[in-house]
């Protein structure tokens, strides 16, 4: 009988030789890729591939983030250490090497633990005057269903940073802490964000996150309360009713009956016809009340930092009187610029006032610039401010609006002068502003 040609080797049986066929073979389990490969090129793989070039590339900022430059020159100086131990055989070396890797090791173990903190800031008052307290309370709180370590606590505030021991928190329960502060300067000043620290006591680990957003706090200058400005152009076609009744203006307000001396121009003959008496026109004044408010920055102009501040605290108070009267104001110092609507922006933006070097010195440049049809100009100069650049200030100003220059100048006397084109008045301290005011009436 014919037998077919077998390929097995002698001594072998076709089972031994399936056996060694499927020998180290494995069985392709779901689609048959790897767990990397499925990870990368699966349903989600764009995404992952996102996360993990992601994370290649936060990696370096992670490890610098979490340990301090100490803390790679001590871990850097124990692997140098134990490298370098086997080839000369110095026991110092190893001992160096030990105690080094073995700080790196305590520290990395001293910031483990639940920090899982939140936070909030609340402040008493977030616009105030120099010389006030603000309070800050801080509000910290374990939200996660562990236990918090404790941890330390920086609040900055401008420069000056509060630092506060933060307890260990089981969950749901919170912290209360409050922080007071007066303001001694105008500054905007900004309040966080709050950060906890926790790391170990020799600086080579530091765990570092912010648990809230920073606050603006507005420091005003001092102000004084000023009587209404009754100053402003005339019988303009742009200007506003003043509740003043005069008898030839723009703005008809009402017929009131003849008096001897009165313009035959302003009766009004067909109420006169009506009426059987001659009746005359009254009209509502027409003002216009357009300020403008220069401070001048160069500190060279100031003797000291106390009459700079006098002289924002001149322009702060004058600039509110007027948005409290509704009257159209802007404002300039350098090249900062501000058309406010309320008294408290305006406030807001004379606390981010500083003394600027590079000030143009002719201030009408700047001032006509924002604000060229003003009827009424104020500059606030300083006591060193020379008179013959004040003279080339008020020239290049319309002819038709009303210029006053107020000189802050500590220690002197008040003193109101008239010159050609423009008024200067003296103003030693701000409680002197509003007699100095109701002179200029």
């Amino acid at each position: 009988m014919h037998q077919p040609p077998s390929d097995t080797r002698a001594g072998s049986t076709p089972m031994r030789e399936h056996r060694r066929r499927g020998a180290g073979r494995r069985r392709p389990s779901g689609d048959g890729r790897r767990p990397l490969e499925k990870l990368v090129n699966g349903k989600h793989g764009p995404k992952n591939r996102r996360t993990l070039v992601k994370a290649f590339h936060t990696a370096p900022e992670r490890l610098t983030a979490y340990i301090s430059p100490l803390g790679w020159a001590v871990g850097s100086l124990g692997i140098v250490c134990l490298a370098v131990f086997p080839v000369l055989g110095w026991h110092e070396l190893l001992v160096c090497g030990t105690i080094a890797l073995t700080m790196c090791l305590a520290g990395v173990i001293m910031t483990l633990g639940n920090t899982r903190f939140n936070a909030s800031l609340k402040l008493s008052d977030e616009r105030i005057t120099v010389g006030d307290m603000v309070s800050v309370s801080v509000s910290i709180d374990n939200p996660s269903r562990t236990p918090t370590v404790s941890a330390d606590g920086d609040l900055p505030m401008g420069e000056v940073h509060e630092r506060f021991r933060i307890t260990a928190l089981t969950p749901g329960k919170s912290q209360q802490r409050n922080v007071e502060f007066r303001a001694t300067a105008r500054a905007v000043l900004p309040v966080g964000p709050l950060r906890i620290c926790k790391g170990d006591p020799f600086g080579l680990i530091r765990h570092e996150r912010s648990l809230s957003d920073a606050i603006k706090v507005y420091i005003h200058p001092r102000t004084v309360r000023l009587n209404t400005l009754d100053s402003g152009r005339f019988r303009d076609l742009e200007g506003g009713p003043s509740g003043q009744v005069v008898d030839d203006d723009l703005d008809f307000y009402g017929l009131r009956e003849y008096r001897p001396g009165d313009d035959i121009r302003n009766i009004h003959w067909l109420s006169s016809a009506k009426t059987g008496t001659m009746m005359v026109r009254q009209y509502e004044a027409t003002k216009r009340t357009d300020t403008s408010i220069t401070l001048g920055v160069d500190p060279i102009d100031y003797r000291n930092e106390n009459e700079f501040e006098l002289a924002v605290s001149l322009a702060a108070s004058i600039g509110a009187q007027c948005l409290l009267q509704d009257r159209p104001l802007k404002a300039q110092a350098s090249t900062q610029e501000c058309s406010p609507h309320t008294a408290t922006e305006f406030l807001d933006w004379t606390s981010s006032i500083e003394p600027d070097l590079d000030e143009n010195a002719n201030l009408a440049i700047t001032t006509l610039k924002n604000s060229p049809n003003a009827s009424f100009y104020f500059f606030v100069i300083g006591s060193a401010t020379n008179l013959a650049r004040i003279r080339r200030v008020a020239s290049a100003l319309p002819k038709a609006s009303v210029c006053i220059m107020l000189k802050a100048s500590i220690g002197q006397e008040s003193l109101i002068r008239q010159y050609d084109g423009f008024t200067m008045a003296t103003v030693p301290t701000l409680d002197d502003l509003p007699l100095v005011m109701e002179a200029l009436k």
